[in-house]
């Protein structure tokens, strides 16, 4: 089974997010060009300085029994409910590791957090100080700690092979499916289900954010808040959900005759070594992680037609991500269609790069790239170096071969880049 050079597949795909409850409606949302960002209609939001968010379309508990949404975190059922519309989207059963459809030892789960459970974690200590000692949930630690997604999807499909949880920041969902992705390219699977998966949209995580000026305070304008490339952006959105992907070989995938989406080139990896939270502001590191995805796979940089920028709308970083592009692909960035789906979704943070992978997935299945919506005055920057996609979706070309990069970028310097194919 052993092998450095499996062709990997995508055969599943599931979502919850903002713009929907499933992969579908949120697709049909990025392509419509419609936001899922709205006024924060808790008590406790009227005394933040950001009072707008990206909520949930539909809530978990409308999917998931209650006394099992009791025992799960906020992102755990989010992950769950993405992870099982993937598992059956890819021909699959909750039953498929028990009934021999597929073999336990042989498949995974990668479901990364940027934060984990924090909701639990606050939440309950909250109980702790107010009620005392006896009334916090003895549920609290398997719901707070972050592989907790990642284990109750694993327990879900029955995996064996390896349950992992990659935490890093807001390139976690990323690094989340580069990670799996090399588990089948290296012989260690034949399946695995990964993604990302965030909630956290809670007084303090919107506090934090909000001091360190991270995030738009335009709360007379939610809708137009999350703002992209747009000269009048002032930070990013949050958002909440998961967006998670079943990956096969292609042997495996063929052998069984699954649909597939597209093919998982590979991922490059970089870090930027400057600070903390600022990105390096020519986008060096940003730009070693594309050279490191073109290093390491046969990716021809002719056959990439679209990219789903990590485009946060915060004025550093929109930029360096652009200037990173084009340092490595010159002119051809002039034909690469680049979406900033955030703007419609707000940024998810450690999901991010699973929704994202879900959406450049579905881009290249129907060769459509989503709009950057809320681009009323064009950065020049942004103008001189990347072709925005603006107002409307565009149609990708209809023949012949071509790929589509997801790029996402974490506090911390992480790069994360992926590079998905039509097959």
């Amino acid at each position: 089974m052993s092998s450095t050079n499996r062709t990997v597949v995508v055969t599943g795909i599931g979502a919850t997010t903002p713009l929907g409850g499933d992969a579908t409606s949120t697709w049909e949302g990025l392509i419509a060009g419609k936001s899922g960002v709205g006024p924060l209609e808790q008590e406790w939001a009227a005394d933040q300085a950001v009072r707008i968010a990206a909520q949930i379309a539909v809530e978990p508990t409308e999917v998931i029994p209650r006394p099992q949404a009791r025992r799960l975190d906020r992102s755990a059922q989010f992950a769950l409910i993405a992870a099982k519309e993937a598992w059956a989207d890819a021909g699959y059963t909750e039953t498929s590791a028990d009934d021999g459809t597929v073999d336990a030892d042989r498949v995974g789960a990668v479901i990364a957090s940027g934060i984990g459970g924090v909701t639990t974690l606050l939440d309950q200590y909250d109980v702790l100080k107010e009620k005392g000692v006896r009334r916090v949930s003895p549920h609290t630690v398997p719901m707070l700690m972050p592989n907790g997604p990642s284990a109750n999807v694993g327990l879900y499909v029955g995996a064996r092979a390896g349950v992992h949880t990659p935490v890093s920041a807001c390139a976690s969902g990323a690094e989340a499916i580069g990670y799996a992705i090399e588990m089948i390219r290296t012989g260690r699977a034949d399946v695995v289900i990964a993604g990302g998966t965030e909630a956290a949209i809670h007084p303090l995580p919107i506090a934090a954010f909000g001091n360190m000026m991270a995030m738009s305070k335009n709360n007379e304008d939610p809708q137009g808040a999350s703002r992209p490339y747009d000269t009048g952006r002032d930070g990013f959105v949050l958002g909440e959900g998961a967006g998670v992907v079943v990956l096969e070989s292609a042997e495996h995938a063929a052998a069984r005759g699954a649909r597939v989406y597209a093919e998982a080139v590979g991922q490059g990896i970089s870090a930027d070594g400057h600070d903390i939270v600022q990105p390096e502001p020519e986008g060096r590191g940003i730009a070693h992680a594309l050279q490191n995805l073109l290093d390491r796979t046969d990716l021809d940089p002719a056959e990439i037609v679209h990219v789903n920028a990590h485009g946060t709308s915060t004025p550093a970083g929109d930029i360096a991500e652009l200037k990173a592009l084009r340092k490595v692909f010159g002119d051809d960035t002039d034909h690469f269609a680049v979406s900033a789906t955030k703007s419609m979704t707000g940024h998810l943070l450690g999901g991010a790069g699973g929704v994202e992978t879900v959406a450049t997935v579905l881009a290249l299945y129907h060769r459509v790239a989503p709009p950057t919506i809320n681009v009323n005055d064009l950065d020049p920057e942004a103008e001189a170096n990347a072709d925005i996609v603006r107002g409307e979706a565009r149609k990708l070309p209809v023949e012949g071969r071509i790929a589509a990069l997801n790029d996402s970028f974490g506090f911390g310097g992480h790069n994360v880049v992926l590079a998905f194919r039509t097959v």
